[in-house]
């Protein structure tokens, strides 16, 4: 069985791996999101959503590949969220009045989310490893219900979207107020297993590998 090692700390992206099949061993980055952004900034100029999160993926995932104590990881993964509207983009509200004016400007409209994957293949030549580092973005059309006052206030009373992209979710208590989605849900929680399991064939990982369970 080949390991895959989460460099998050998504519990909503745990949950997607756990469900299929996979159970990733976990570090979260040390990553300072907004000091790697105005770094591209300065020196590329105004980026990109799908660019954005791929940066910050690309990061996350080669910040924890390089560090100690990696023997029990053969793969890492690391991803990044962010919601588009009207060529904004937007992370994590934080703060209960940032989640209230996001939602506010956002129901009864469509947004895009912009997941960025990157893969590091940590597995020595002898074993098959690549030393390959790729990776690539899954962009999501979501559809936003036409909620009131009263529930964009109860439902950031919960404090569920203070901490996820774009202040919502799609697997929790946000689900009600997502009418559609056009694209790969799965990206919509934070990681598109399809997407993932093409990054990890172009490194020659086979995605049946991941599971726990052996197969046939």
């Amino acid at each position: 069985m080949t390991t895959l090692l989460l460099a998050s700390a998504s519990p909503a992206r745990l949950a997607t791996l756990r469900a299929a099949g996979v159970a990733p061993v976990v570090r979260v980055s040390g990553v300072d999101e907004d000091a790697v952004l105005d770094a591209a900034r300065a020196r590329f100029g105004a980026l990109e959503p799908a660019d954005a999160v791929l940066l910050l993926a690309q990061a996350k995932a080669e910040d924890v590949a390089s560090g100690n104590g990696l023997d029990e990881a053969d793969v890492v993964v690391g991803c990044d969220s962010m919601l588009e509207i009207d060529g904004e983009i937007h992370g994590k509200p934080r703060t209960a009045e940032v989640a209230i004016a996001r939602w506010r400007s956002m129901r009864g409209r469509s947004g895009v989310l912009h997941t960025g994957h990157w893969v590091v293949d940590l597995r020595d030549p002898e074993e098959g490893g690549t030393g390959g580092t790729l990776g690539a973005t899954s962009s999501t059309v979501v559809h936003f219900a036409d909620v009131t006052d009263e529930e964009i206030e109860a439902y950031v009373a919960t404090g569920e979207p203070l901490a996820v992209a774009g202040g919502f979710t799609v697997d929790g208590l946000g689900g009600a107020f997502v009418t559609g989605i056009e694209g790969d849900h799965h990206s919509v929680v934070g990681l598109s297993l399809p997407l993932l399991r093409e990054l990890l064939d172009r490194v020659d990982v086979r995605w049946t590998d991941l599971w726990t369970t052996p197969t046939p």
